[in-house]
């Protein structure tokens, strides 16, 4: 059996055919919106869930913060799963980057029971700017 490695991109080592694929790439710079690779992404992921538009980013780390920062103001409290990436692997980004802290509920395997949900949510929120 052959095992494959997917628990990030350093881990992996491309094939010939994926280095050559790479190498024959059409490629532009996104910061200047001329990378046809980049925008035939956003323009497939944004058609896949019925929006006009979608961003591409180059990590889950990045996506976790700009969805923090588009839902969250500074000194929000966000409750989330024990287990999840943003608690596990994101060394304190919420806090450093988004200005949010974060509280902990029992995860299953990314299930949350909405029962404990309810229990953390804080009545008063002393410390919100929001």
């Amino acid at each position: 059996m052959r095992i494959i490695d997917l628990r990030s991109d350093t881990v992996t080592q491309p094939t010939d055919k994926m280095r050559e694929a790479m190498f024959n790439a059409m490629v532009g710079d996104d910061v200047y919106d001329d990378d046809p690779t980049i925008k035939e992404l956003e323009k497939y992921a944004a058609e896949l869930v019925g929006m006009e538009a979608a961003l591409f980013v180059p990590s889950g780390t990045f996506g976790n913060q700009l969805a923090l920062l588009t839902h969250c103001h500074r000194g929000d409290e966000v409750i989330l799963g024990d287990d999840c990436h943003i608690v596990a692997h994101e060394v304190g980004a919420a806090s450093v980057i988004a200005g949010v802290q974060l509280r902990t509920v029992q995860s299953d395997h990314g299930t949350l029971n909405p029962v404990e949900i309810e229990k953390r949510i804080r009545k008063e929120r002393r410390y919100s700017l929001s």
